[in-house]
């Protein structure tokens, strides 16, 4: 997770599109070059240990302006956690 909010901040969507489940990754990523990323907090993780196939993780990504609140899936392919996809908490 936090490899990823790093390439937002860097804006690196190669790493985000390599590091993202090719069952739910998108053929393109444009990143808003206006924004600013200016923290991460994890709230809460579930599974996602060295014994489990997936994961999850819910954070809160601050940006000039505002946050991104999510709760994130993520699964192992060949060994490598990637990104599945993500929720909205109300």
């Amino acid at each position: 997770m936090r490899s990823r909010y790093c390439a937002f901040v860097k804006r690196d969507a190669g790493y985000l599109l390599r590091t993202w489940h090719p069952r739910t990754r998108p053929g393109t990523l444009e990143l808003d070059p206006g924004t600013r990323w200016t923290g991460l907090e994890i709230l809460g993780t579930t599974d996602g240990s060295a014994f489990h196939s997936t994961g999850g993780v819910e954070f809160r990504a601050s940006y000039r302006g505002g946050s991104l609140h999510e709760r994130s899936r993520f699964e192992r392919v060949d060994g490598a956690w990637v990104y599945v996809d993500g929720e909205f908490p109300a």
